[in-house]
C-alpha cells in the first residue's frame, strides 16, 4: 500500500486536536491514579506494595506490549484500532467500579485499561506520522501534551468526583468520558492511497505468492475432476445399462493414460511445493537470525548498553511518584487544608512545560542531547533523595514540580536514540528500550510500596529511588565521555542486516 504524500497540514491539524483529546481522556485516569490508590488503599485493606502493581500496571503493560501494538494498527489500521482501544479504555474503567477485590482491579484497570493506552498511544503517533513530515516533531509534540494536560485536569477531577459520587461512581463517570475516544476515532481519516505503481516485492513475498499460486491451481485441479465424476455417474443413470457398460470400458482405458500423466504431474507439483516450502522458511529463519545479530551488535554498543540500564533505572525510580506522592502528603501528616492544588497536578502540568522546554532545548545545534538527558536523569535522582526530607506541602510541591519538569525528558528520548545508534537503526533500537521503560514502570512503584511495608515509612524507599536513577544518570554519563570515541572508532563495522534496514525505511 502506497499512501499520498504527508500533507504536513490541512485535515492533518485536524488529526493533531483529535490525537491530543484522545491521550488527554485514554491517559487522564491511569496517569492520574495516585488520588483512586488513597482509595483503594482504604478500601481494600492490603499492602502499598501489592495496591500499587494497580497502577504500575496500567503504566507498564501499554509498553511492554508495544510490537503488539504496533502490529494491530499497522494491520487494522489507525481509525479501528482507535475505536475499538475506546471501548476498552472505557469498559476497563466501568468494569472497576464492580471489582470486589484488588486481583479484579489487576485485569480490569492494570491489563485492559492499560493495554487500551498502548494501543491508543500506538495509534496516534502512527497517523500524526503519516500526516506530517516536515512539521511532525511540532506535531508530535503537540499531541504528548495530551497526557500530561489529562493528569493535570484528572487529578482535581477525580478528587471532586470521590468526594460527590464515592470510588465507584467516579470510574463510571471517568469511563463514560472516555467513549469520547469513539468520536476522535471516527475523525482518523486515513491518507487516500496514491496512483504511483507498488514497489516491486520483496523475494520472500514473491515465494509466498507462487506457492499460493500452486495451492490455488491443485484445488481447482481436485473440484473440476470431482465436478467430472459426478457428471458421468448422472450420465450414466440416464443411460442404458449396456450403453452404460460401454461408455464405461471406452473411459477407463482412457482413464489409464491419462492417470499416468496426472501422477507426473501431481508428482512434479509435489516436488515444487515442497522446494518452495523449504525456500520459505530458509528466508524465515534467516530473518530471525538477522533481527538477533543486529540486536546482539547493539548490545555491544556501550552507550546503548548503559541506556537501556539507565531508561530501567529512570522508571524503576522516577515513575513512582507519580503514584505515590499523595500518600507521601498523608504519610507525612499534611492536612488536606493546606492543599492549594493536588500534588499529582502539580506534576502533571510541569511535565507538559518540561515537554515543550526541552524540546525546544533540544533543536539547538550547540546542545548535546546525550548530555542534557544525563542531566536530567542525575537531577531527576537528588529530587528524589530530598523528598524524605519535605515535610511540608510547600516543599513537596516544590519536588513535584521539579520531578515533573525533568520527567519531560521523554520528548528528547528519540533524539537521544537517535544519536546513540543513527536513524537506520532507531526502528529496532527503539522498540528494545520501550520494553525496558515498561518493565520498569511496572515494577518501580510496587518496590517503593513492598519499602513501606517493611520500613512504615517512605524515607528508605525515595533514597532507593534516587540511587537508582543517580546510578543509571552516572553509568550513562562515563559511557557517553569522548575518551571512547576512539575505541568506537576501531570497533568492527555493523553486520549486513536486512531487516532492520527494510523497517527503518518503511518508518
Amino acid at each position: 500500500m502506497v499512501l499520498l504524500k504527508s500533507p504536513d497540514g490541512g485535515w492533518g491539524w485536524v488529526i493533531v486536536l483529535v490525537s491530543f483529546f484522545t491521550q488527554f481522556f485514554c491517559y487522564g485516569s491511569p496517569l492520574a491514579v495516585g488520588v483512586l490508590y488513597l482509595e483503594w488503599l482504604d478500601t481494600f485493606g492490603e499492602g502499598k506494595g501489592k495496591t500499587a502493581w494497580i497502577g504500575s500496571l496500567a503504566s507498564g503493560v501499554g509498553l511492554l506490549a508495544s510490537p503488539v501494538c504496533s502490529a494491530c494498527v499497522s494491520y487494522f489500521g489507525a481509525r479501528p484500532v482507535t475505536i475499538f482501544s475506546g471501548f476498552m479504555v472505557a469498559g476497563g474503567l466501568m468494569m472497576s467500579s464492580f471489582a470486589p477485590n484488588i486481583y479484579f482491579l489487576f485485569f480490569s484497570y492494570g491489563i485492559i485499561v492499560g493495554l487500551g493506552c498502548g494501543l491508543l498511544y500506538t495509534a496516534t503517533v502512527t497517523i500524526t506520522c503519516q500526516y506530517f513530515d516536515k512539521r511532525r516533531g511540532l506535531a508530535l509534540g503537540l499531541i504528548s501534551t495530551g497526557s500530561s494536560v489529562g493528569l493535570f485536569i484528572y487529578a482535581a477531577l477525580q478528587r471532586g468526583l470521590i468526594e460527590l459520587y464515592g470510588l465507584d461512581g467516579c470510574l463510571l463517570i471517568v469511563g463514560a468520558l472516555s467513549l469520547n475516544i469513539l468520536a476522535c476515532g471516527s475523525l482518523m481519516r486515513p491518507l487516500e492511497l496514491s496512483d504511483s505503481p507498488l514497489p516491486e516485492k520483496s523475494c520472500l513475498e514473491k515465494v509466498a505468492d507462487q506457492y499460493l499460486i500452486y495451492h490455488e491451481k491443485e484445488n481447482d485441479e481436485e473440484n473440476t475432476s470431482i465436478l467430472e465424476k459426478d457428471y458421468n455417474e448422472e450420465k450414466c443413470v440416464n443411460m442404458s445399462s449396456r450403453e452404460c457398460k460401454q461408455d464405461s470400458i471406452l473411459n477407463k482405458n482412457g482413464l489409464i493414460s491419462i492417470h499416468a500423466k496426472e501422477t507426473d504431474t501431481y508428482k512434479q507439483k509435489v516436488v515444487e511445493q515442497t522446494y518452495f516450502c523449504k525456500q520459505l522458511a530458509k528466508k524465515k529463519w534467516q530473518l530471525y537470525l538477522n533481527y538477533w545479530e543486529e540486536t546482539l551488535f547493539l548490545f555491544k554498543n556501550k552507550v546503548f548498553s548503559s541506556l537501556f540500564i539507565a531508561i530501567l533505572l529512570f522508571d524503576i525510580g522516577g515513575f513512582p511518584p507519580s503514584l505515590l506522592m499523595e500518600d507521601v502528603a498523608r504519610s507525612s501528616n499534611i492536612s488536606e487544608e493546606e492543599y492549594v492544588m493536588p500534588l499529582i497536578s502539580i506534576l502533571g502540568i510541569m511535565t507538559a512545560v518540561g515537554k515543550l522546554v526541552l524540546g525546544v532545548l533540544a533543536d539547538f545545534k550547540w546542545i548535546n542531547t546525550l548530555y542534557l538527558y544525563v542531566i536530567t536523569l542525575i537531577m531527576t535522582g537528588m529530587a528524589l533523595v530530598a523528598i524524605p526530607f519535605a515535610k511540608s506541602y510547600i516543599l513537596l510541591a516544590i519536588l513535584s514540580g521539579i520531578l515533573g519538569f525533568l520527567s519531560g525528558n521523554w520528548s528528547i528520548f528519540p533524539y537521544v536514540t537517535t544519536k546513540t545508534v543513527g536513524i537506520e537503526k532507531l526502528a529496532h533500537a527503539y522498540g528494545i528500550l520501550m520494553f525496558f521503560a515498561g518493565l520498569g514502570n511496572s515494577l518501580g512503584p510496587p518496590i517503593v510500596g513492598w519499602f513501606y511495608d517493611w520500613t512504615q515509612t517512605y524515607d528508605i524507599a525515595f533514597c532507593f529511588s534516587g540511587l537508582c536513577v543517580l546510578l543509571g544518570g552516572l553509568l550513562l554519563l562515563v559511557a557517553a565521555l569522548p575518551c571512547w570515541d576512539n575505541c568506537n572508532n576501531q570497533s568492527a563495522k555493523p553486520p549486513p542486516n536486512i531487516y532492520s534496514y527494510t523497517v527503518a525505511s518503511s518508518v
